[in-house]
């Protein structure tokens, strides 16, 4: 698909989202709004690869930051992996679509929510890749908040150890976790200067511009070693009452005229 494709994509797909939030009273559309263009790119821009005939997919997509699982819906559903019925009965009736992915959903490689996880899962499915010479990727998605998890640093070293080129990580840095701003709660930066000391390549991007993370996936392709790409984001991107804001990590519950503006804002 052509650039402009994904970013019109991305804008439809958080319009539907919206529209699953004011149904279900719930969710987390600070965190999905921020890594829209990311996962659209890599559905759409041909680096997860799909076999139409099979409904599979040949590469690994892990959202190690399982509260913003529900990006990935309506991609998997236009991809027919997920029934339309589900998406229709999502928020009114008995559906397989929850708030936190879970594997029983088509499409969803593993359960997550507990921050901190994927990383290693990921380096898992990797190393047993590479070792057993399978064409396979595995992209994950953290956001920066897991920097404050042990975990994901002791998965970083491990990944790097043996070196899987086949591991893509994207950080998801928005500046923001539930509690407040990273700066304030406990400073992260300067996170890529943290990641390169690790010896991992690391490219920083504005994650919201379809052409820098395409040319950052281009550039990784033809990599050898680990890389991660550091996708710097607004939370609750589209829509001016959340962007920015640690409140809506969550959702709450909005006016007629806010809900207006939002859904004038997300047609732009």
């Amino acid at each position: 698909m052509k650039i402009n494709d994904l970013d019109n994509l991305s804008k439809k797909y958080r319009k539907q989202l919206f529209e699953k939030f004011l149904l279900t009273k719930q969710g987390h559309p600070g965190s999905i709004f921020s890594m829209m263009e990311i996962v659209v790119t890599l559905y759409y821009g041909g680096y997860v690869r799909f076999n139409k005939k099979k409904k599979i997919f040949k590469d690994k997509v892990l959202i190690s930051k399982g509260h913003a699982t529900a990006t990935l819906y309506p991609i998997l559903r236009d991809f027919g992996l997920i029934k339309q019925k589900d998406w229709n009965n999502w928020g009114s009736k008995n559906s397989l679509l929850k708030i936190f992915g879970n594997i029983s959903i088509p499409g969803i490689d593993i359960t997550s929510g507990s921050l901190g996880h994927c990383i290693g899962a990921g380096a898992g499915m990797a190393l047993h890749y590479k070792r057993s010479k399978i064409d396979k990727k595995v992209y994950v998605i953290i956001s920066e908040g897991e920097l404050y998890e042990g975990s994901t640093w002791e998965a970083l070293l491990f990944a790097k150890h043996h070196e899987l080129s086949n591991l893509i990580i994207f950080i998801d840095v928005n500046s923001l976790i539930i509690l407040g701003s990273t700066d304030e709660c406990l400073k992260l930066d300067p996170i890529q200067k943290k990641v390169e000391g690790l010896g991992i390549e690391c490219f920083s991007i504005d994650g919201h511009n379809i052409s820098e993370i395409t040319n950052s996936l281009d550039d990784i392709g033809s990599q050898k070693k680990l890389c991660c790409i550091i996708a710097n984001t607004i939370k609750g991107k589209g829509s001016t009452i959340m962007e920015h804001k640690k409140n809506w990590h969550y959702w709450n519950p909005m006016s007629k005229e806010e809900i207006k503006k939002t859904r004038e804002e997300l047609k732009e």
